[in-house]
């Protein structure tokens, strides 16, 4: 199973938790650490149906910012290794998926000691090995790191704080990006869509003598 194929599975399957429509594009793949914060972004969520609480609440929330913009960089780049940009769509910043974190982290607050600490986690491991945090890293050391703690059966020794924090950032990742715009056409989803009825097929009307 390709790996896209085997996250859309994760995607779908905790789409329930979600329920958001991140819409957003964001900092380019290809230069992840530029324009981050410069770039004009447009509303990150579209939800219908909701009370007046309950918009009263999203604003509020959309209104605070939780994650560093250290912490927001380091986001960008791993979710765009968990799902990169390629020839059938857009990545996961494309998608919107640091915003979808970001706002996650403030609707749900027990997400937040796992994600800012597997961050820190994750500096800490890259300082020790390349003496950088993991955005100054190349590319090539930041996937090795991620080997490491993305197959959680190979429990390697002293990783198990970075499988934890992989799993986590994995299935938000996959939950947010099929959950947007770009993630529902990479999906093929067509929801309730119109067609055309020309009436009974004609054997049906010959057969009833119509």
């Amino acid at each position: 199973m390709k790996r896209r194929n085997l996250l859309k599975g994760i995607g779908l399957s905790s789409l329930g938790m979600v329920g958001l429509n991140p819409q957003v594009r964001a900092s380019d793949i290809l230069n992840p650490l530029e324009g981050l914060d410069e770039k004009k972004k447009e509303p990150v969520f579209e939800q219908f149906g909701r009370t007046d609480y309950e918009n009263a609440r999203d604003a509020k929330l959309f209104a605070e910012q939780f994650f560093t913009k250290h912490e927001m960089k380091t986001i960008s780049v791993l979710v765009d290794i968990i799902i990169p940009r390629d020839s059938r769509s857009g990545s996961a910043t494309d998608a919107g998926v640091p915003e979808f974190i970001e706002f996650m982290a403030k609707d749900k607050p027990e997400l937040q000691t796992p994600l800012r600490g597997g961050m820190a986690w994750l500096d800490s491991q890259m300082k020790k090995r390349h003496e950088q945090d993991f955005i100054s890293c190349t590319d090539a050391q930041r996937i090795a790191i991620v080997e490491d703690i993305a197959y959680p059966e190979r429990k390697k020794s002293g990783m198990s704080q970075g499988i934890a924090f992989f799993s986590l950032m994995r299935n938000l990742t996959a939950s947010g990006f099929w959950s947007s715009k770009i993630g529902i056409e990479d999906i093929g989803y067509q929801g309730n869509t119109p067609n055309q009825w020309d009436g009974p097929p004609e054997d049906v009307i010959k057969q009833y003598g119509l």
